[in-house]
């Protein structure tokens, strides 16, 4: 299976856009307006990233104006309703990821955390950039001929399972065509063009031994008896 080829750092944003501890509450919003983002890093010192400041934190200030929380598990959430500085209305330790850490990591921390953004930090918490959903998102406009390319380099050449099958990508989905001697290889087959960066889905129409159909397994696997 070929690794992935995409990092956060090519897909994050370099210039990112940060806070200092005595950030004002007022400040944030406006940040956050300007560069039509949910979330602030907080830096101190030469920029080592101590928390994070989002939409989520400010919220309180508004929710509970003018009502008391109504339920013990509030009271965290309510006490950022009084909070005027970025150091007391933050979420700390913050949520971050490495510049070199794939692609597909990134995405399973911020849907494990429910965030929509990461603070992009070196091996001492230094910033190097923040990386957001949409960013993540890119890997997928790939162009067709490049993913196909990629592809038959790295999973049909050679003595691969799928080698001589036929190719053909349309939009990202990939459909394979042809004679499959071993159905066992199957499921390594459709994991092997999965795992390539860019691919929406993929499809496959091979025939098993005698000319029989070769069955798929697994997510994301479509397959069409021959």
């Amino acid at each position: 299976m070929p690794a992935s080829r995409y990092t956060v750092s090519d897909v994050m944003t370099h210039t990112a856009v940060a806070i200092g501890r005595e950030a004002s509450y007022k400040e944030i919003v406006e940040l956050m307006h300007e560069w039509k983002v949910s979330a602030l890093p907080v830096l101190e010192g030469e920029g080592r990233v101590v928390g994070v400041v989002s939409e989520a934190d400010l919220l309180p200030k508004e929710e509970f104006r003018s009502a008391e929380p109504a339920l013990p598990e509030q009271l965290e959430e309510a006490s950022k309703a009084g909070a005027v500085l970025a150091e007391e209305l933050m979420s700390s330790p913050a949520v971050t990821v490495h510049p070199g850490a794939p692609v597909a990591e990134a995405a399973r921390i911020m849907a494990r955390r429910g965030v929509k953004r990461l603070p992009v930090v070196n091996g001492v918490g230094m910033l190097e950039g923040v990386v957001s959903r949409s960013d993540l998102l890119k890997v997928f406009l790939r162009p067709d001929e490049e993913l196909a390319e990629e592809i038959r380099r790295e999973v049909l050449s050679g003595p691969a399972p799928g080698a001589g099958l036929d190719l053909t990508v349309e939009e990202g989905v990939v459909t394979l065509r042809g004679p499959l001697r071993d159905r066992a290889l199957v499921p390594l087959l459709a994991r092997a063009v999965r795992a390539v960066e860019g691919v929406v889905d993929v499809r496959l129409e091979l025939d098993g031994p005698a000319g029989g159909a070769a069955r798929t397994a697994g997510p994301g696997v479509r397959h069409a008896a021959s």
